[in-house]
């Protein structure tokens, strides 16, 4: 794989950083009092990246992108399509069983795995150990549910926020440098 574009790395900040803002919202259902701050600070902290993945993504926008690649475009589609699939699907059944609390370590499980045939499409390599974080993450929202009082999204919405913020921020670094 190649260095990734100006503008790959911006897209990153924007798509990611804007992510980790709504996992941080996500975070807000039932959380410890002592992380009600530290979540809101990284909601907002979240946005400020995205904007300036925004920014840097409007300006660099007539540069290289791995979505310029022939077929691409077609792959990322059809992979985004078939993450909102899964994820549609396992919800619709965790929710008809009575399980909807959780939703949130479902929903990171799938968007961590659909990360890892992304990564050669979007010619990022961190998006394969993000996937494994996010994926260590749902499973951790899932081990505190049934071992504490903390809600599975509290636990998953601020692992998945803090993992998403920092690919976020490394995707800045990728268009500032």
């Amino acid at each position: 794989m190649d260095e990734q574009t100006v503008r790959d790395g911006a897209m990153t900040a924007l798509i990611l950083g804007f992510f980790a803002s709504c996992w941080f919202g996500w975070a807000q259902e039932r959380p410890p009092a002592a992380w009600r701050a530290p979540l809101i600070g990284g909601a907002v902290l979240s946005l400020v990246v995205a904007a300036v993945g925004g920014v840097f993504a409007w300006q660099n926008w007539s540069g290289a992108s791995a979505l310029g690649e022939p077929d691409a475009l077609r792959q990322y589609g059809i992979l985004v399509g078939i993450e909102f699939g899964i994820a549609a699907l396992g919800a619709a059944v965790l929710v008809l069983r009575g399980q909807a609390r959780y939703l949130a370590p479902w929903i990171c499980l799938v968007v961590g795995v659909h990360f890892w045939p992304l990564a050669p499409v979007l010619n990022n390599p961190l998006l394969i150990a993000l996937g494994a974080v996010l994926v260590a993450v749902a499973v951790a929202g899932m081990v505190s549910a049934r071992r504490t009082d903390v809600a599975p999204s509290a636990v998953t919405g601020a692992g998945a926020g803090v993992a998403l913020l920092a690919a976020a921020g490394l995707g800045v670094l990728t268009a500032i440098t």
